[in-house]
């Protein structure tokens, strides 16, 4: 790694541990502690996993209602590296049922991934779609959930979705080219995110089922948390998601690769921790603490951090020592339920987690040196390069390296 700037040096109180970010290579209990915790709110069942027997229901039901009932980890490292058995259109691949989600991950992957390491733009995005597909949805709702209507209705046009414009046209592309083969636009939305997750260094591998049924009938008004929004407003909201403070919290972990472009247009690009396109822990404590200039804190965040109901939990992630295994797993098993809302046959999904690419536990900004200065206010320049998660060393002369 490059020598760091002085700049670079005033940054590292606020990172996991250095500038190498280590990942989950801790302890195996600090991985686990989450699992032990008592939660508030017992944990609720959905779709049909709530009316099945337990002799009804298939491996994969069983094993859903476990991740549902906190009982068992939504990551998994499962992967099957080999190519797949045919093209696209083949005999073999037609028999095998994840074979289309491996070339699906494949473009996914690559368009995903900048040329720093770092998760672009598109990555961002598809996280972000996965949250508002799910998310038009209470438990009171009868449609909306996990079923593709933001991108098949005109739902994406809603003032909350600013921005999803790319990825959206995206995933029609994508939708277009794959649904022929059986892909409905609700998984390739949730499968998005999940690669998304996992191609962004440090993020997890969560479990990836697929068998949703699309609805071209839009959700409800209103059912989508705003960055401006109360504690108690978004806890209310989210409970009626069946997602609990715990889980909330964890879910707005996602921040940590964010730059947002609509909540104050004079600070377009502008990130939320100081490690846009790496899925650490770092947004959490640069939430409370004081970040480089450059990191726009969201009054939805601070409200959270400071309420009595979500302060322990974001204490808990903000523990530099242990919480990126903490978070990794909460965060899995969190968005496991927010990406089943809606979802009523559960029991007949199937999984294909083993496509997924290899998560990456270390990463090493190579152009760190160039990211601190710009995360200082300098070389606005910059803000679209770090966006696409492109490499800077070279573009700037910083005398440093």
């Amino acid at each position: 790694m490059k020598t760091v700037s002085c700049l670079s040096y005033a940054l590292l109180s606020f990172l996991p541990s250095t500038l190498a970010y280590p990942g989950m290579e801790g302890s195996m209990n600090d991985m686990h502690h989450s699992a032990k915790v008592a939660r508030a709110e017992p944990k609720q069942l959905l779709g049909d996993l709530k009316t099945l027997a337990d002799s009804k229901l298939t491996a994969i039901g069983k094993d859903i209602k476990s991740i549902l009932l906190f009982e068992k980890n939504a990551q998994s490292d499962v992967i099957d590296s080999s190519i797949p058995p045919g093209t696209i259109d083949s005999a073999a691949c037609k028999a095998d049922l994840c074979c289309v989600w491996k070339w699906i991950s494949y473009e996914m992957t690559a368009k995903f991934n900048g040329t720093s390491g770092r998760c672009t733009k598109f990555a961002r995005g598809a996280v972000r779609l996965g949250f508002h597909d799910a998310g038009v949805w209470t438990n009171t709702s009868t449609t909306g959930g996990a079923d593709g209507s933001i991108l098949l209705t005109n739902e994406i046009d809603r003032a909350e979705n600013d921005g999803l414009e790319a990825i959206g046209a995206q995933m029609k592309t994508w939708y277009n080219k794959f649904n022929k083969y059986g892909v409905s636009m609700a998984d390739l939305i949730q499968f998005g995110a999940n690669v998304a997750t996992v191609v962004c260094p440090l993020g997890p591998r969560i479990r990836t089922f697929v068998g949703r049924k699309d609805n071209a009938k839009a959700g409800g008004d209103g059912l989508l948390p705003g960055v401006n929004d109360s504690a108690d407003k978004l806890i209310k909201l989210f409970q009626a998601k069946t997602i609990d403070p715990h889980d909330l919290v964890a879910l707005v972990g996602a921040h940590t690769t964010s730059q947002q472009h609509f909540v104050d247009t004079a600070r377009d690009g502008d990130p939320q921790d100081s490690t846009p396109g790496i899925w650490d822990m770092a947004f959490y404590p640069q939430t409370t603490g004081n970040p480089p200039v450059r990191v726009q804190k969201f009054a939805s965040d601070i409200a959270l951090s400071k309420d009595p109901r979500t302060k322990d939990e974001w204490t808990s992630f903000s523990d530099r020592a242990t919480a990126q295994g903490h978070w990794n797993e909460d965060y899995a098993r969190a968005y496991t339920r927010l990406s089943l809302l809606g979802v009523n046959n559960i029991n007949d999904l199937k999984e294909c987690t083993k496509v997924l690419p290899a998560e990456r536990k270390t990463f090493v900004s190579q152009d760190q040196v160039v990211l601190d200065m710009w995360l200082q206010g300098q070389f606005n320049q910059l803000n679209n390069m770090v966006d696409d998660g492109q490499m800077l060393s070279g573009l700037i002369s910083t005398g440093k390296e």
